[in-house]
């Protein structure tokens, strides 16, 4: 009589070696690092696209208020005179947030308008024209 014997050769392999569960999790913990960062640059990129439009709006009411009144000096603007101008005619300017979270006002006596924060010019870009944190070169 024949005793049958399993050959090692054609047994199928069953779970998952040591070697292999940790490749997959530092393949799954890169993934969820790279989505994080992009979701920070999505953010801080946001923030910059919100101030340029805060900007836009504000030298869109400076230019009008200036085109209706022509004897007033950009230098001698108040909020009242650009804020009327604003859509919706808010009592106040609007304000923009700063890649670390600080609000950050608009300075109208300057054309075109800028991002102050702490008396200081704003502008994280670095370039007065490529419309993030600016309303750009017109």
């Amino acid at each position: 009589m024949k005793v049958f014997q399993p050959s090692t050769v054609g047994r199928l392999r069953r779970g998952l070696t040591l070697i292999e569960l940790t490749v997959v999790i530092i393949v799954l913990l890169t993934l969820l690092t790279m989505s994080f960062v992009g979701t920070n640059s999505i953010k801080d990129w946001q923030r910059a696209r919100t101030a340029s439009t805060v900007l836009r709006d504000v030298e869109t009411a400076q230019v009008e208020f200036l085109a209706d009144n022509p004897l007033v000096d950009v230098a001698n603007l108040t909020e009242d005179n650009v804020a009327q101008y604003l859509l919706g005619s808010p009592d106040e300017l609007p304000t923009a947030i700063d890649l670390d979270g600080n609000e950050l006002t608009v300075n109208f006596n300057v054309s075109p308008p800028v991002l102050l924060s702490g008396g200081a010019v704003y502008d994280p870009s670095g370039s007065p024209s490529d419309s993030l944190w600016d309303v750009g070169t017109q």
